[in-house]
Formats: C-alpha cells, structure tokens, sequence
C-alpha cells in the first residue's frame, strides 16, 4: 500500500531530520574532562566527602565555603591567604543536587588564565555504590570555549582532575589531607613576592 505524503508534510519531516543530525553532530563535537574512580568508602563517606566543608578539606582544598543546596556555595579556597577573588575556585554555585546520586556546580580556571576565568565551565560528579564499602564517583566538566586560554584551561583540568580524584582515594586509605607544607609554600611565595616588589628599581623595571 502506498502512502502519499503531502509536500509540506514531507518538509517538515525532512527539517526535523536534518535538524537531528546537526544536534548529534554538535554533541559528538563537545568536549569534556571525563574521570572515573573506585573510592574504599561507603556512599555515605563519599557524599559527605564533597558536600561538606569537613569532606572538601580532607582532600580537595585547604579550605572551602560548603552550603549543599541549590545556588548555595561551593567555593573551594587552594590558597586560602590570597585576597578575594584569587583564592581558588572563589564565588562557585551548586547548581543542581541529587542525593547520594548527583551534584553539579559552575567552575571557572585559575588566576593565571584570566580571560578563561572570567567564565564559567560546568562539573557533574555522580555517585553509584559498587558494593558496601566501594563507591564509583565519575567526574564530567564540560562547557568550554575554544582557542587561547580555552584550550590551556581545558588541559589544565583534564590533568587537575586526575590529581583531585587520586586525593580523594588516598583520603580513604591514608587518612585526611595534612594542607601545612602547602599552606607554608604559599605563605613563602606571598613573602618572596612581597620582597621583590619593594626591592630598589622593582617599579622602575615594571615600567613599560
């Protein structure tokens, strides 16, 4: 039996498959940190572990500002001694939070890549239990620009993850992360800094 279709008819079909086939390619074409592991901990242990400011410096960051709720903080303080706005992971959002199963929050790069960390990227961490005391915790950071310090920024992450990740699973193998030798570094680099700007002809050679 034939059908006839109607030519507005058969447009439209046709629209809406090519329509299709753009967004697929689009979404091949998205880029995204993607990072797995296996944490010896329970789920409960893993969920406290990044939603809590307790968890986050057990083996994220120094220090941390946690509010797990919708809009609440998720700013994450590397350098807990640098001034408001280069912190770390400063004025960060969650965005969406499932739990025990999901959360999700805005991110942006480092002070050093200061046209990337004018924006903002997108992390998804999920959250699937193995067994009793093994949690499978997968990290996706998508939402980036291309070019200049897009592509630096993007590389960063895709190495900073790993080492975030591998933290957490040492945290439940080794115990909490001890921040103090970090903390002394940056308070050394603050100070070499310090000194050098007002070290004789320092403004003179900052002149352009």
């Amino acid at each position: 039996m034939n059908i006839s279709i109607p030519r507005a008819g058969l447009c439209a079909v046709l629209a809406l498959a090519l329509q299709g086939a753009l967004l697929s390619q689009a979404a091949a074409a998205e880029r995204a940190n993607d990072k797995t592991v296996l944490v010896n901990a329970t789920l409960d242990q893993v969920w406290a572990a990044w939603t809590t400011r307790e968890g986050i410096v057990g083996f994220f960051a120094p220090d941390a500002q946690i509010e797990p709720r919708v809009g609440g903080a998720f700013h994450i303080h590397m350098d807990p001694g640098a001034p408001p706005g280069a912190k770390g992971a400063d004025d960060m959002r969650f965005m969406a939070l499932q739990p025990k199963k999901m959360i999700s929050f805005d991110w942006n790069a480092p002070p050093s890549l200061p046209e990337a960390r004018a924006q903002r990227t997108f992390v998804t961490v999920r959250f699937a239990p193995l067994t009793d005391t093994t949690t499978q915790v997968t990290l996706h950071h998508t939402g980036w620009g291309e070019g200049g310090e897009w592509d630096k920024a993007y590389t960063y992450f895709d190495r900073a993850w790993g080492g975030v990740l591998a933290n957490l699973q040492k945290r439940f193998v080794q115990g909490p992360y001890d921040w103090t030798e970090w903390r002394k570094q940056l308070d050394a680099w603050r100070a070499q800094a310090a000194q050098a700007a007002k070290a004789p002809g320092a403004a003179a050679s900052a002149a352009p």
